[in-house]
């Protein structure tokens, strides 16, 4: 998940810092934390395929309704439906990073308020900081409403691609002459107060790997930007325009930083419990008054965002953990059962129904099925039609 592609600004208050070509401590180059067992494997395995399972069932059957037949009547409170389905499935994800595989998620920082709509921007250390993020929000209430920019490779990938379409995520090129316009015009329909919003961006454009942050180190040498060593010099359009787009109705801005201990995981790492042992999660409000209006200082705001990152990360390596923990508590392992087995109840009836009963079941599958492929094909998100009848009613009187 990514941030789309942008300039790296050069640092206004000429700060250098001496060059070091260092990888990152943290990069997974020894054993797991856990040994991968047969019994992780088949753990790991039945675990994601009940949870991708139930998600294609989901979809299926509820998608057309909430994404279609709702919204036509109130945008609003089709994406409020939605979302809370999304955040019962959603939560299968924390259930197993932290209750079944036990990886300890520690949060730092701040104990931040559960605000509706928060921009909220982070490092990318691995391939799935994205996933971790979900455990924040569950605390905070606010897990169906998370958003994500990303590749629009991965909307070619089947059904997922369906859930990040009707979910609203912004899938980007990586060239900014179209993702402008692209996040510009998914945003515009994302301010109404009413609607709660968690926007993710990780500005980095990408994951830290070693290679990457020597090049991301040459460039800054060459720019006279600060020298990171755990971090990559952020790219600052993307936030930029979502902060554009989003300041008027913003209720908050987050800045995360993210560590893990013992190495970096992968997805497999994360679905067997192998890696990592700990996540750590660090959290600081930033007021919105005190975000430069102009994109140049916003820029270079950014950059020196990243700069103190990358200190908090170094301090990590040596001391083993953030400054100012314990800011969050565990998750509910009851409220994490009564969703298991609230949305394995609901799937398993529909799965009863495609499979045993009438006809016009397995119909319904086929249609459903053929509508979110062509609405995710071509990007098609319903419009209100009251409101569109409405407006068109206004528009006669004023003839």
């Amino acid at each position: 998940m990514n941030d789309s592609s942008g300039s790296q600004r050069q640092h206004v208050n000429g700060e250098h810092k001496q060059l070091h070509f260092l990888g990152s401590p943290t990069l997974n180059n020894g054993p797991k934390h856990r040994p991968l067992t047969p019994m992780r494997r088949f753990r790991g395995i039945v675990c994601v395929g009940t949870i991708l399972s139930t998600s294609f069932l989901l979809i299926v059957y509820i998608a057309p309704v909430t994404t279609f037949i709702v919204r036509l009547f109130s945008v609003h409170y089709s994406r409020k439906i939605t979302s809370f389905l999304f955040a019962m499935w959603l939560s299968l994800w924390p259930f197993l990073f932290e209750k079944i595989n036990r990886t300890k998620v520690v949060f730092s920082g701040e104990n931040v308020p559960p605000a509706k709509r928060v921009l909220l921007f982070a490092n990318h250390r691995t391939e799935v900081d994205w996933m971790y993020l979900w455990n924040l929000a569950f605390r905070k209430g606010q897990l169906g409403y998370i958003k994500y920019i990303l590749k629009s490779s991965l909307m070619k990938i089947p059904v997922l691609s369906w859930a990040f379409h009707l979910f609203e995520f912004i899938p980007v090129e990586r060239k900014w002459e179209i993702d402008e316009r692209i996040i510009q015009n998914r945003l515009s329909k994302f301010k109404n107060p009413r609607d709660p919003l968690w926007l993710a961006v990780f500005p980095e454009g990408t994951d830290y790997t070693e290679e990457k942050c020597i090049k991301s180190q040459e460039y800054a040498a060459e720019h006279g930007l600060p020298v990171l060593e755990n971090v990559l010099l952020p790219k600052t359009k993307g936030f930029i325009t979502c902060l554009q787009e989003l300041r008027s109705s913003l209720d908050a801005v987050y800045d995360v930083t993210m560590a893990y201990k013992h190495g970096q995981p992968d997805f497999l790492d994360n679905v067997y419990g192998i890696d990592p042992s700990e996540v750590h999660i660090h959290i600081r409000t930033v007021e919105l008054k005190n975000i430069p209006t102009s994109e140049d200082e916003v820029a270079d705001w950014m950059i020196e965002r990243f700069r103190q990152k990358d200190q908090l990360l170094s301090d990590f390596t040596i001391q083993g953990h953030f400054p100012e923990g314990g800011a969050e508590g565990d998750i509910s392992t009851l409220k994490c059962l009564a969703n298991f087995f609230a949305i394995v109840s609901l799937t398993g009836t529909f799965l009863y129904f495609t499979l045993f009963s009438s006809v016009w079941f397995k119909i319904y599958v086929v249609v459903s099925c053929a509508y979110l492929t062509f609405v995710t094909y071509y990007s098609i998100h319903p419009t209100e039609l009251v409101s569109s009848l409405s407006a068109k009613k206004d528009l006669y009187k004023m003839l």
